[in-house]
């Protein structure tokens, strides 16, 4: 499943889909813009966990979850808690975070 949110209600929907792997971006960001349709690959193929994609600009609660201070930065949350960020633009760097939520 992947949702690009358009509200900043990040917190809320970790309630409801606790196992997610989320992509801070900007409209302006290169990097973002390159990696964003890999991202899109990777949540068709991993079912057991939810995508977000979230505006850094547009929704600073959602950016305050994971203290996101340089773009891209991808999250891990599992039970609806942050796990890990990192900023990159590396494809396998955020297939890690997946596999640290999954387990495999």
């Amino acid at each position: 499943m992947l949702v690009e949110l358009t509200e900043d209600n990040l917190k809320e929907q970790l309630q409801t889909h606790p196992n997610a792997v989320v992509m801070y971006s900007a409209g302006w960001c290169g990097n973002c813009r390159l990696i964003k349709p890999k991202f899109k690959r990777m949540s068709a193929e991993q079912e057991a966990l939810s995508f977000f994609i979230v505006d850094a600009e547009k929704f600073p609660e959602s950016r305050k979850l994971a203290q996101v201070n340089n773009l891209p930065t991808f999250a891990s949350f599992k039970d609806g808690q942050l796990l890990t960020q990192v900023q990159t633009n590396k494809e396998d760097v955020i297939k890690q975070l997946t596999h640290e939520i999954t387990g495999h």
